[in-house]
């Protein structure tokens, strides 16, 4: 079981006060608009949350694993579309994080600094889950890339300032032809094209991508042409534990309304029937085992150590028990939990079965590592003191 720090338990407070404060009393109005929520990005500026994952030597907070999973939770419990604004932010860093030299990390880094935010475009409509089968393009002209093609479905594209955008360099080679690209708003020939309306997490801002005769520096190129896929790869691992955090915030929230829900109906000595009881504590459970799955995978990554199944492993259990949890929710709550807040926890929760990954992809990698030979155990060599 994994111990939160003082510090830890600090900032988890300061989260929960912040979502209580500036999410939770606007939530549903932007989720029935459907509208972005750009008062957010200001109301979070002075405390640099957007830049948690920036390394401090670029004025980041550089918060490790775990403390952004314990801030993402906490959001995730306010608002799962304001949250998934902070998630799909702190993804876009992750792909400088696992590729960028310093030039390209200031460039990246400073607007997160400020409080603006950024995208990560890979998904296409012709490729899904199969982002091998992507068509954008980028040829390399002199001192530059011209990239042409379009991103689908791409998280708070509308609002960000900077992109890693992955395309072909070498669509001979397939998979293997894919290369990452800091793109910057404003580029000519960069341009927003639909905004997708969604079923649930609304508030977050989901767009197209259109790419025509899109000139950037070949100082852009992240890493080294071809290896955009590793990069890819590497990000997501670094990303999915985002979306089982988001998935944990959305269950206990569910939880906790359901049992106000069922405080009210009861009077202050008498307790609901047993198989209610069992239900609730089922979902307690359920909830908690998550949650030290989460911290597991976070603790792994923090020390270095391999996680990539466990990264899969969180962000697919956490994500059923979301499902899971709200639609038990709903159910005990009747009417009640048809047109409550529920109702929104229940649509914001299938989403995270769905992004960064389908659960079904996270059950081949899991699945790939449970049939991958046994490791060799690692010699331990004692001496000295």
């Amino acid at each position: 079981m994994s111990i939160l720090t003082a510090e830890q338990k600090q900032i988890q407070a300061q989260a929960t006060a912040f979502v209580a404060k500036e999410i939770i009393p606007f939530a549903e109005k932007f989720d029935k608009a459907g509208e972005f929520h750009p008062y957010l990005l200001d109301a979070a500026r002075e405390s640099r949350i957007f830049a948690m994952a920036v390394p401090m030597a670029f004025g980041g907070l550089e918060y490790s694993a775990l403390t952004q999973a314990v801030v993402l939770e906490a959001w995730g419990y306010g608002c799962a579309g304001m949250a998934t604004t902070l998630a799909a932010s702190v993804l876009s860093m992750d792909s400088v994080l696992v590729a960028g030299t310093e030039a390209q990390k200031k460039q990246f880094f400073d607007p997160m600094v400020r409080g603006e935010i950024g995208s990560f475009g890979l998904t296409e409509p012709s490729a899904g889950s199969d982002a091998g089968n992507g068509k954008s393009t980028a040829v390399r002209v002199g001192d530059e890339y011209v990239i042409n093609g379009s991103k689908c479905w791409i998280t708070n594209g509308g609002y960000s300032s900077v992109f890693v955008i992955y395309a072909l360099t070498d669509p001979a080679a397939g998979m293997k032809g894919i290369s990452a690209f800091i793109v910057e708003k404003g580029t000519p020939g960069f341009t927003i094209g639909t905004v997708d309306h969604k079923l649930g997490i609304r508030s977050s801002n989901t767009v197209e991508l259109l790419f025509k005769d899109v000139h950037i520096p070949a100082a852009n190129l992240l890493g080294k042409e071809g290896e955009g896929m590793k990069i890819a790869m590497k990000t997501l691992d670094m990303a999915r534990p985002a979306i089982a955090s988001l998935s944990l915030g959305l269950a206990q929230r569910a939880l906790d309304e359901c049992v106000k829900h069922m405080q009210k109906l009861y009077p202050e000595k008498a307790q609901p029937g047993q198989t209610l009881q069992f239900k609730l504590a089922d979902m307690r459970i359920e909830i908690e085992a998550a949650r030290q799955l989460l911290y597991h995978a976070m603790n792994l990554r923090d020390a270095g150590l391999p996680y990539s199944a466990e990264s899969a492993m969180t962000k697919t259990f956490s994500s059923d028990v979301a499902m899971k949890i709200t639609t038990q929710a709903v159910q005990l709550m009747g009417a009640y939990g048809y047109t409550s807040v529920l109702a929104k926890l229940m649509r914001d929760a299938k989403i995270m079965q769905i992004y960064e990954g389908t659960n079904q992809i996270q059950r081949l990698v899991i699945s790939r590592a449970v049939l991958a030979p046994a490791r060799p155990a690692v010699a331990v060599q004692k001496g000295g003191n």
